[in-house]
């Protein structure tokens, strides 16, 4: 299930995001990441997209110098558009490269990867790109992500809930500790169908909540970005 807004863009309280050229749309999952994820000074948004994480994040810490990375070249061209009629401009910048070639370090890392494993391919090459974990494998992601961290960083990920035994294990192979954790379910009598995963280099006390779409809680969590 993937929660999307299809139309050619999508208008936030501060921003605007055009969608046209990108083979995934602005989604709850990216607003709901960019909502929560941990920030810092130096910020890397892997598989930006249309920008939309990136963006929300130099929003809500104006400190913060963001970078997003993709290896779409229309996206990456359509994020760079994004950013520069965005109040933000002078603090995100877009690129056009695989995060096996990002180099620097980072005190936050954002993703919301591809998450499809052993389903079948979609006929778009670009959609298929964006959405099945061949792309970006959660072992290349969990490696590099281990790499680029700060000593005190933060790596956060949304992921459906199928696929994150899969990650974690990635992320237990890499030594990255699993801090964080918020359960996304539909209403409250429903599993959780995603989560919000956060990993650091170093344990702490794993902090774990839910979320309902829609309740009081979430509405709290996006509003500085939904009209």
């Amino acid at each position: 299930m993937q929660w999307c807004m299809a139309n050619d863009y999508f208008r936030f309280k501060q921003f605007t995001v055009s969608q046209s050229m990108c083979a995934m749309k602005v989604g709850t999952d990216g607003t709901l990441l960019g909502a929560w994820a941990h920030g810092g000074r130096r910020v890397l948004d892997i598989g930006t997209g249309t920008g939309l994480i990136a963006l929300m994040m130099a929003q809500r810490f104006p400190e913060a110098s963001v970078v997003g990375i993709d290896i779409d070249g229309d996206a990456v061209c359509q994020a760079r558009q994004n950013a520069a009629r965005s109040p933000f401009a002078g603090r995100v910048c877009i690129a056009l490269c695989d995060v096996a070639c990002c180099l620097g370090s980072y005190d936050c890392l954002v993703c919301n990867p591809p998450y499809f494993v052993d389903s079948l391919a979609s006929p778009d090459a670009r959609r298929t790109m964006a959405r099945h974990a061949g792309s970006l494998t959660y072992a290349t992601l969990m490696r590099h992500a281990c790499r680029l961290l700060t000593d005190d960083g933060q790596l956060s990920l949304v992921i459906p809930f199928d696929c994150r035994q899969h990650l974690e294990t990635e992320a237990v192979l890499c030594g990255l500790f699993k801090t964080r954790e918020c359960a996304v379910r539909t209403t409250p009598a429903k599993m959780a169908r995603r989560y919000l995963l956060a990993f650091r280099k170093h344990p702490l006390p794993l902090e774990r909540t839910e979320l309902v779409i829609g309740s009081d809680d979430y509405q709290q969590l996006v509003n500085d970005f939904y009209l």
